[in-house]
């Protein structure tokens, strides 16, 4: 139950605008108070959510036994969400790496405005903010609450979750605690890749947790 719900945390784990961020607030005047907080919004509310779908599904029953086919059922609905998310975002097209200037004048949204003047406030919101659920972190959880596993197993399951799924916010500021100029200077390499692919990667994430979530849900209801 934990290998698989660890599968799954890693593909909600995969965020290039949260690394992009980081990137940006680990630059700033003050990183490590700014980066502190960005980590702390993203950790809390990534526990926030874990906690919360738990207890949904677990007051609804999804972990009984004769529940199998409504917790595989939304195993499948979760995949069919994200991959038609993905299919959506595909159909419009994959942007075309972007010139300085270009990139300038698309940083006009919510996170754009958080992080033009970084400070831990901004910071604290902008974790909140990208950490929301995703269908794939959804599902890693739905693992975790449909097993009718231990108090301790769950409470060890649920930390593996949330900290994979934190993982690419707080796996660089710890390598910047350790070594901070070696991780800035990699990480602004790995932000110019991001800011051209960043978008693609997102679409393409969705595609196969999409893929894996209806194949895993199709399989569980099929084998009744």
């Amino acid at each position: 139950m934990v290998g698989q719900a660890a599968a799954l945390a890693v593909l909600a784990a995969v965020s290039p605008t949260a690394l992009l961020v980081m990137a940006v607030f680990l630059g700033s005047d003050n990183p490590r108070s700014t980066a502190l907080a960005y980590v702390a919004g993203a950790v809390i509310m990534t526990i926030i959510m874990a906690v919360t779908v738990l207890l949904v599904l677990r007051g609804i029953g999804l972990n009984q036994p004769r529940e199998r086919e409504p917790r595989y059922g939304l195993r499948l609905g979760l995949g069919v969400l994200a991959l038609a998310t993905g299919v959506f975002l595909l159909r419009r097209g994959l942007p075309q790496p972007a010139s300085p200037d270009q990139a300038q004048e698309k940083k006009q949204g919510l996170i754009g405005r958080l992080t033009a003047r970084p400070r831990p406030a901004l910071a604290f919101a902008a974790g909140l903010i990208l950490f929301l659920p995703s269908a794939t972190f959804v599902a890693s959880v739905q693992v975790v609450a449909s097993a009718n596993a231990s108090t301790e197993v769950t409470a060890l399951a649920l930390i593996v979750v949330v900290a994979i799924s934190a993982l690419i916010v707080w796996l660089p500021l710890l390598g910047y605690l350790v070594k901070p100029e070696a991780t800035v200077r990699r990480l602004r390499m790995v932000n110019a890749w991001l800011r051209a692919h960043g978008r693609a990667i997102a679409v393409y994430g969705l595609l196969i947790g999409g893929i894996v979530l209806i194949i895993s849900g199709s399989l569980g209801v099929a084998s009744r």
